[in-house]
């Protein structure tokens, strides 16, 4: 196999698609546990794994942060947001309004993530004709 570098990006888009793929999960799933007494909002952070594994490399070129990145360390996953924190009697710390419009922020992160990877393609497709 050749190691061009030629997917580096489509590897980094694809990790946050699938972090964004994640975290609407999550969401989902606070918005359907909005009821729950005791219940704890759940959410994920790709964009501050990604701004820490970029930042250990300051001043050289984007092109040779994304080529040095190591993909296993940009797996997001879920944590429990605040668990200490509740403003509600029932001890359950989920504002829907605020999940909602974290939903659907998310919603277009992800589709611009999957245009994005879909014109990468389309790139190394002019290339190769």
């Amino acid at each position: 196999m050749l190691a061009s570098g030629i997917y580096d990006y489509i590897d980094v888009l694809e990790k946050g698609a699938n972090a964004a793929w994640l975290r609407e999960t999550a969401i989902s799933n606070n918005i359907a546990n909005g009821d729950t007494p005791g219940y704890k909002r759940q959410d994920v952070d790709f964009e501050g794994i990604l701004e820490q594994e970029l930042g250990r490399s300051k001043y050289i070129s984007l092109d040779k942060k994304v080529k040095s990145l190591h993909m296993d360390h940009l797996d997001a996953s879920i944590y429990t947001d605040a668990p200490g924190y509740s403003y509600r009697l029932d001890k359950n710390n989920v504002d829907p309004e605020q999940e909602y419009a974290e939903l659907a922020s998310v919603r277009v992160k992800y589709n611009g993530l999957i245009d994005s990877m879909s014109k990468e393609f389309a790139r190394i497709k002019s290339v190769i004709k």
